[in-house]
C-alpha cells in the first residue's frame, strides 16, 4: 500500500495554518500561557499555590494549565499580577 502524501511548509504558526481568524492573537495567548506554565513549574508551583499568590481561582489556573484558553484574554493573561507568583 502506498499512501501518497505532500509535505507542507507551515507559516510558523499553526493556528494561521488551520484558517483561524485571529490567528496572530490565539498564537500569542498560547506563548504566553506557556511561559506561564513554565515558569509555574520551574518555582514548583501547583494550582492553589498560584492562586494563592495571584488572586486568580485555582480552577482558572488549572484551565492555563490544561490549554483551555478560551476564558482568557491576552489583555487579562498580561494584567495578573504574576510578579508575586513568579
Amino acid at each position: 500500500m502506498n499512501d501518497d502524501f505532500e509535505l507542507v511548509k507551515g507559516s510558523g504558526n499553526v493556528y494561521r495554518d488551520f484558517g483561524r481568524p485571529n490567528a496572530g492573537l490565539e498564537q500569542a495567548r498560547a506563548i504566553v500561557c506557556a511561559q506561564i506554565i513554565k515558569i509555574m513549574d520551574e518555582k514548583g508551583l501547583s494550582s492553589r499555590g498560584a492562586e494563592q499568590l495571584t488572586g486568580v481561582s485555582h480552577t482558572e489556573i488549572a484551565r492555563l494549565r490544561n490549554a483551555k484558553l478560551s476564558r482568557f484574554t491576552l489583555d487579562r493573561l498580561i494584567t495578573i499580577d504574576w510578579a508575586k507568583a513568579l
